[in-house]
């Protein structure tokens, strides 16, 4: 095996890379990986609950910084820029992991749930995509990865905003992409299936309707937080550099 070139297509030696939603899930798994990967990491999270994850990249021997802030602010964004690029003096990488769910049916939604949703989902992954754009833009490199959902192909029950925010995420990837591809900044987007994380545990935990799901999924399971991770160290290595607007979609076959 050529790890030379292994090194040179996936490699992230001394990368800077930002992902939001890095306490746990699949946002934890993806920092450890970028990180493993040699990527430099700061982990945003919006509540100081970030330990478990710093002392999984300390075990690992990953460089890593963390932010806690409120990440729908420009003062919480502003301090996320500042941290990475003060720290390392530039940005490569970003990964908007960070989501909120709410499950009721629609009627009975209020108009600040709705916003409380949609701010997390979809306002503050614009937000941080500007952010990094303008430090990208002048390196003339980047790669940003948006974390979608099969949501944003579907219509979901009983989750409006956050099957809007999906679909909202993949028509901002695209629109990104097509403004900054030519300025060698890659933005793209994963779409993750059934997922055995903490958003998913109500769902994994009913017999029932976790038997429902997974009488649909080809794989015949549900996917671990982990098994994210290839999909997002292909989008951020220069194994992707002509990859522009795209979905990785990673369900299990949901989707087929």
């Amino acid at each position: 095996m050529d790890g030379a070139y292994l090194q040179q297509m996936f490699g992230l030696e001394l990368k800077t890379a930002v992902v939001t939603g890095a306490s746990k899930g699949l946002g934890q798994s993806m920092a450890l990986a970028l990180g493993r990967a040699g990527a430099r990491v700061c982990l945003v999270g919006r509540q100081d609950n970030l330990q478990e994850t710093e002392a999984l990249m300390e075990e690992h021997r990953c460089q890593s910084i963390s932010v806690v802030c409120d990440q729908t602010t420009d003062e919480g964004v502003a301090a996320i820029r500042d941290a990475v690029v003060g720290q390392w003096g530039a940005w490569d990488i970003l990964v908007n992991n960070a989501g909120t769910f709410l499950r009721k049916p629609s009627v009975d939604w209020t108009l600040a749930e709705w916003d409380a949703v949609m701010d997390v989902n979809i306002r503050s992954v614009f937000m941080l995509c500007q952010a990094a754009g303008k430090v990208m833009l002048q390196q003339r490199s980047g790669k940003i990865i948006n974390i979608a959902s099969i949501l944003g192909f579907q219509g979901g029950y009983t989750v409006p905003a956050y099957t809007a925010s999906r679909h909202a995420v993949l028509g901002l990837t695209k629109a990104l992409s097509n403004e900054w591809a030519e300025h060698g900044i890659q933005v793209n987007a994963i779409a993750p299936g059934y997922m055995d994380t903490d958003q998913n545990i109500a769902l994994f935990r009913d017999p029932v309707r976790s038997r429902e799901l997974m009488a649909r999924i080809p794989a015949k399971r549900w996917g671990r937080k982990e098994e994210i991770d290839g999909a997002c160290l292909y989008l951020a290595s220069g194994a992707s550099d002509f990859m522009n607007g795209q979905v990785l979609i990673v369900d299990g076959g949901w989707m087929g």
